[in-house]
């Protein structure tokens, strides 16, 4: 994680110093997970070790919500419609976008910190960054957005009304940043080591 935020701010702002991570979540539920009660022991090792590794990091969680629903059916060719809908499990997780929107705003309106990174490019993000252009502008906001390079067949495209709003933006992440920062397949904890799954 170390290397990772040198990779990304230093060439940013060769000054900063990263003080606090924080990673923003919700418990897989092994019921809808690809991979089942596997899928949830993977996450379970995933934050026992970065908690392990990292003093600085805080896990912060929201939750997931099933509700019966109904969609358009889908037929190739064919337009959705509400004439042919379908019933389905609506699987939405719930939570995460506000925990991160209020913990941004707190620790720069209690001054805990002179700049911001969020890595995200979803748009429910925007109306935390407009506030704190008029509440708290000494903070800097930096914007990482975790998309492929140009040029790499990448299908998802560069949030404008996020980028409007930040001082500075990471337009991409590169594999190699992302291979060169991972955890090794063994981290030592107070019980015993969390391991890499097997499936990752």
């Amino acid at each position: 994680m170390e290397l990772f935020c040198e990779q990304i701010l230093k060439p940013q702002d060769p000054a900063a110093e990263v003080i606090a991570v924080k990673y923003f979540t919700a418990p897989v539920k092994a019921a809808y997970a690809r991979h089942g009660a596997t899928s949830e022991q993977a996450q379970t090792q995933y934050l026992r070790a970065l908690r392990s590794k990292y003093s600085f990091l805080e896990v912060i969680n929201g939750f997931h919500i099933f509700e019966p629903t109904q969609l358009p059916t889908f037929v190739k060719g064919v337009p959705a419609s509400k004439d042919h809908l379908a019933p389905v499990w609506m699987i939405e997780e719930k939570q995460t976008d506000e925990n991160l929107s209020l913990q941004v705003y707190r620790d720069a309106i209690k001054g805990h910190c002179n700049q911001v990174v969020i890595c995200t490019n979803d748009s429910d993000l925007e109306p935390v960054l407009k506030l704190l252009a008029l509440d708290a502008p000494e903070v800097t906001v930096g914007l990482v957005l975790p998309l492929r390079e140009p040029g790499s067949n990448a299908q998802r495209f560069s949030n404008k009304r996020l980028i409007d709003k930040a001082h500075w933006v990471r337009h991409y992440i590169l594999d190699d940043e992302l291979a060169n920062s991972q955890l090794p397949e063994h981290v030592p904890t107070n019980k015993k080591p969390a391991s890499k799954p097997e499936h990752w």
